[in-house]
This record gives structure tokens, sequence and C-alpha cells, in this order.
């Protein structure tokens, strides 16, 4: 019997193109070529062949086409010139390409020869079915970002069509792009979508040809407007004046068993003096592992409940929100000072009695997770928010904390980043936040070797694991995943806690996994810290937040699966004592550029600030921002490291636009950039 369930209306082109962000006509217009094609030149098959390794483009007639299904189902063309033939190999094919390429039909076909088992072939060349005589394009041919079910041919028309309708007026005056040279916006746009013959071809694949300054200049430029004007925009907002510096900072400030660094001391003189305005203060506390950015922290804390106010700390994990509560409380409650705990694991009655106690205000300082955030919890006095780890939340998440402020005002907002910003992300995408740096880690810290071995040595790693438990001192070995993959072959947790069990029956070796209970998790986080458990296998949850003095080695499985600033913060973990540490990144052969790449970054320095920059070279800007963009505002065109001066001009070109208060050029820039997406730079 038939199926009478409904087909399902195939994908408009509309609806393609909106997943793709292309809502518009301006969105169109500004959906720029990625690379370009040369179709203007065709060469003999024989040319191609002695060129071979090298993009071609031949042309000939179909002289045979069979479907082959050995070693896999595959469609075989062969095409000849008066010079010689060339096979064409399709993987992926429809039946209707078998009759489009029947025999006898003339082809011309794009793609790097290569010398296969069977002679000259090209393996999923583009091609076109042409007649003979066809003449060739004359200028170079876009390649656009795509998506599903959106053909190259489909982008063009639709890209082609938003152009006979947009509007062109230039949003920039002619004063500032003559002082400025740069290129008029119309003819900029048109030639990076229909380049001229005479156009430079390794200028547009750089994108140092004038047409593509232009255009990275003004997505900067339209950045920086932005960030600058919510800057402005959060400066008109009230906030509680913090302006207390009294007997419990001062108390505090007596407490502690050490005197702060230099570096400490000058970013909590910039906080104490932004927690003094009556506009909310939005600081970017950057701090390498173990620089001591918790302290400083604590002592915000201070000042905000001198000045009769609550102060709340969220974190992404409850081992790092835990490994805070347990060293603020420490600090602050002999001073007197009710510090809550709320978390999603909480038990419901307890949840209710922490709640209970920050509504009332009993709680002066509340310490949790993402928790803190639900509808439920309400402050009674909330006066400053940090956030660790912040790049971990969503925009969202941050901006619902900071929306549950005292009698309506906006709460003072302190976000703490162990992940260093390297500067020229910094100017872009924290342009609108002030960054405070904590440049100078504590005395008496022990330098952290690092090296990197073959995991055929595996047996010396666990020999050296052994004889860092016999002198006193703990290890961490981290795993990258839990559960057995074939594909990527990974060791998994539970098997090394089982191998290392083995292998070392005179110690105890704990596991800590994302998939165990809180409890369960701080029990065999408590026995660590207490020195009952000597190697502790561990996935990534013990990435941050937790500090065992007594830990000096750390071995990590698999370090080319993981990310340097992941890498970076694993190997913090170490090196927290006074003991010399070690950090040995296992790795499996063979290895690929960057996994090679992110292993001697590692080797050859532990400065954050260093591997920030190289990270941002290799993976770009996406790691460091986390959530906070929702992959909707990042930089389509201009690249950081290489457009720095574009990056100073376009900041001091918005704060010039922004001080004349020249509001029309301001909002027609905007419109044309970002469109709707402004909201997501705001946070």
């Amino acid at each position: 019997m038939p199926s009478t369930k409904p087909k399902t209306a195939p994908k408009t082109n509309e609806s393609k193109l909106a997943r793709l962000g292309l809502r518009s006509d301006m969105d169109l217009v500004l959906h720029l070529p990625m690379r370009y094609e040369d179709e203007t030149q065709v060469v003999s098959i024989r040319e191609a062949c002695l060129r071979g390794g090298h993009v071609s483009q031949v042309e000939g007639v179909v002289t045979k086409n069979e479907t082959s299904f050995r070693p896999r189902r595959q469609m075989l063309v062969t095409i000849a010139d008066e010079t010689g033939d060339v096979l064409l190999r399709f993987m992926n094919f429809y039946g209707s390409q078998t009759k489009q390429l029947a025999e006898g039909t003339r082809v011309r076909a794009r793609g790097e020869l290569k010398h296969g088992f069977f002679g000259a072939e090209m393996v999923h060349p583009a091609y076109k079915v042409i007649n003979e005589g066809a003449p060739l394009p004359t200028a170079l041919t876009p390649v656009y970002p795509s998506g599903e079910g959106l053909s190259q041919a489909i982008l063009r028309r639709a890209i082609s069509d938003a152009m006979k309708r947009v509007d062109w007026r230039d949003t920039l005056p002619p004063a500032l792009l003559k002082r400025m040279q740069l290129s008029n916006f119309e003819p900029a746009v048109k030639l990076l979508h229909y380049p001229p013959q005479e156009v430079d071809p390794n200028a547009l694949v750089d994108r140092s040809h004038p047409a593509w300054v232009r255009m990275k200049f003004d997505e900067l430029l339209a950045q920086q407007l932005s960030l600058k004007r919510a800057q402005v925009a959060r400066r008109s907002k009230g906030a509680p004046v913090l302006d207390a510096v009294g007997t419990l900072s001062d108390a505090f400030m007596r407490a502690l068993p050490f005197k702060l660094t230099g570096a400490q001391q000058r970013v909590l003189k910039e906080i104490r003096a932004d927690l003094t305005q009556a506009f909310p203060m939005q600081r970017l506390l950057q701090g390498d592992v173990g620089s001591g950015k918790t302290i400083v922290a604590a002592l915000a804390a201070a000042q905000a409940i001198d000045s009769g106010y609550q102060a709340a700390l969220m974190a992404p994990t409850e081992i790092l929100a835990d490994q805070h509560f347990r060293k603020i409380a420490a600090w602050l409650e002999p001073l007197g000072v009710k510090v809550a705990w709320l978390t999603g694991s909480l038990k419901k009655k307890d949840k209710l009695a922490a709640t209970a106690l920050v509504e009332s205000g009993e709680a002066h300082l509340i310490i949790g997770t993402h928790a803190l955030i639900q509808d439920t919890v309400q402050f009674a006095k909330l006066g400053l928010v940090i956030v660790d780890e912040q790049h971990r939340f969503g925009v969202g998440q941050r901006l619902t904390l900071r929306n549950k402020g005292a009698q309506g005002r906006t709460p003072h907002q302190l976000m703490m980043s162990a992940t260093p910003i390297p500067r020229t992300l910094a100017m872009t995408y924290y342009a609108d936040l002030e960054v405070s740096i904590i440049d100078e880690l504590p005395p008496g810290r022990s330098p952290i070797v690092t090296r990197a071995i073959d995991q055929n040595r595996r047996d010396e790693v666990i020999e050296r694991v052994h004889a860092a438990a016999q002198e006193g001192r703990q290890a961490y070995w981290v795993c990258p995943l839990i559960e057995e993959s074939e594909a990527l072959q990974l060791q998994t947790a539970t098997d090394t806690h089982l191998m290392l069990a083995e292998a070392l029956p005179d110690l105890q070796v704990g596991l800590v996994h994302g998939r165990l209970k809180p409890a369960e998790k701080q029990q065999v986080m408590d026995a660590f810290a207490a020195g009952e458990v000597h190697v502790l296998v561990a996935t990534t949850v013990i990435e941050v937040g937790v500090d065992v003095p007594n830990a000096s080695l750390m071995v990590i499985e698999h370090a080319e699966r993981f990310g340097l600033s992941q890498l970076h913060q694993l190997r913090g973990r170490v090196g927290r004592g006074s003991a010399a540490s070690v950090c040995l990144l296992l790795y499996q052969s063979p290895l690929g550029s960057v996994a090679k790449q992110r292993l001697m970054t590692m080797r050859e320095t532990t400065d954050g600030f260093e591997i920030a920059r190289r990270d941002l070279e290799i993976r770009g800007p996406g790691e460091f921002l986390g959530a906070r963009q929702s992959g909707q505002a990042m930089l389509r065109f201009a690249d950081l490291e290489t457009d720095q001066w574009l990056v100073e001009r376009a900041r001091d070109v918005a704060h010039s636009l922004l001080h004349e208060a020249d509001d029309d050029t301001v909002e027609a820039h905007l419109a044309r950039w970002l469109g709707g997406r402004e909201e997501f730079l705001k946070v």
C-alpha cells in the first residue's frame, strides 16, 4: 500500500540563502567571493599533462563513459583532443550526469591533473558542456561561500539580480575617502564580483587589492562604531555607586598571608576606580594561569559588600565554582561575610534555602554556576557581577545575570579569563570593554618543563609517574574522551584508569569525568587534594579551577587532539607549588602540520600571551571569542594579523565620527554592514 505521508516541499532558494545569512539585497551584494577560478584560458591535454600537479582547463570530446563498481561506484569519463586524452573520475554523481556526458559531447573541464594508475586523470573536475567554438570568459570566475543545495550558478544569479536593485550610495563622505585613500564603494564591490581581465590575480587572492582594502576597512569601521556606541550607551545607564573601601576590605587585606604582586595592585586600583562610578563597569580581567585573578575578584566583591550591596560570582562548571567557593569562603567568612552556594545539582531543600538567603540579602556573596541566572533566583541588592571564564558563557546567559540588578540599575560587571586575548583581538572584538592585565606571576612558582613524547614510549611515562609518587608528588593524566571511538582511536579515560591501576598497584589511581554525579566528582577531587589519590585520571573537567600545589606532573594523552589554549590551561594545573614541575605531551604519529605547530609552541614557551598570539595565527579569532558573538559578527574579510594597520585606522575614524556627532554617516554605515546583527556586539 503506498505511503500517505505527505512529501516535504523542497526548500526555496530564499530559505537556503537565508540560512547563509543572506536576507536582503545588500547581504547578497556583500557576499563576496572567497576565491577565483581562471577559466579565461584553455590548454591542450598534452600541455596539461606536462604541467601535471597544476590546475588546468582543457577541452575535448567524450570518447568513453562507463560506470565502474571497483573499488567503489564511480563514473569514468574519457575526453580527448588532437593532442591526447584524459580521464575524468567522479566518485559522487547522478544518473543525469551520465546522460549529460554521453559520448560525442564536447566538454570543458578544469581541475588538478594527476598521473594515476591508468594515466592522466582529473578527480571531480569542474566542467561545462559546450558547443564547439564557445567563447571563453574574459574575466576571472568568482567562487562564493555556499551552503547545502546552493549551487554557484544560483548564488551568481541572486547576486547579479540584487546588484540591479541595491542602493549604491556611498556611506562614507568623499573627504574621508580622499583622506584615507580609499576606493569608492560601488566600483570596489563590482570589481570584486566581476574582476576585469587586466586585474592582478595575486592581489585578489591575497586581498591586498584596493577594492579589498575598502571592504575590509568598511567592515572594521562598522564593528568599531557599533562597539563604541554600545560603550556610550552603557555609560548612560545608572549603576550603584560602590565607593566604600571600608572595614571588610581593610580587614581582608590585612588577613592575606601574602603580599599582592605589583600587577595585582595595579588592576585592583583600576577596578576600584570603576566601581565608584555611577555607570556600570564592564571590565575584562585577563591573567595567565595562576596569576592570582581570584583574589582580585574577591577584593572587588569586598568593596561591593562594604558599600551595602551583594556580589555574585558565576563559573561555567561546578568544579570551578566549588574551587572559588572554598577558597573565597575561607577568606571572607571569618570576617563575617555570608557566602551562599548555588548550583543546579543542589537538592531542592538546599536550593530553596540558598535562594532564600539571596532574596533576603542575608547572603552577601553568592557563588555558583548558571543556576544563578534562573528566574527563581531574585537578588535583594545586586551591585557586582563577576563572570569567570566568560568566553564559555553565551551572550544571553551573561545578559540575564546583568539584568538582575537592584532597583532597575545595571550592576557592575567584571569578566575574568585565563585565556589571554591578543592585543589585535582586544582592539576589535573587545573595543567596548576596559581591559586589565595581570602580567606577573606570584613569587615562588616553579617553572614547568614541557616535553612531547611519542605514545610508543608510554611505559617510560608510567615509570616517571611512579617515581614522582615515590617522592611524595602527585600527577594528572588527562584523556580527551570517555567513550570508545573507533574512528578517532583515542585512549579513553576509563581504559586508562584501569591500565594505570594495574601498572601501578602500589598507588591510588582516581578517575573523574563529566558523566560523574557532582558529589562523586567532588569526592574524588577532595581525595586528590588531600593527597590520598596519587594519580588522577581525568577528562578536561580539570582544565580550570583545580588547585593542588603538590601535583607536579601532568600527562596529556593524545595532545595532538587539543587546541593550544586548552593545552596551556591544562598545563597550568601543575607548577602551583614550589617543586619542579613537568608536563608530558603524549602524541600519536604521524602528526599533521597544525598539531606539530601546537606541540612546538608548547615546548618553546609558557607565556600565555605568546601562546594566545600563535593560537590566533593558527585558528583565527573564533576560539577566543567563544559564544560572545554567537557566530554572527565575525570578521569575514579583515585578517587580524595582516590588517592590524587597518584596525587602528578604523578605530580612529570611528572615534572621530562619534565625536563629531555625524549620526547620518554612522547610521547609514551600520545599517549597510550590520543590519539587524548589531546586538551581538553589545554584551
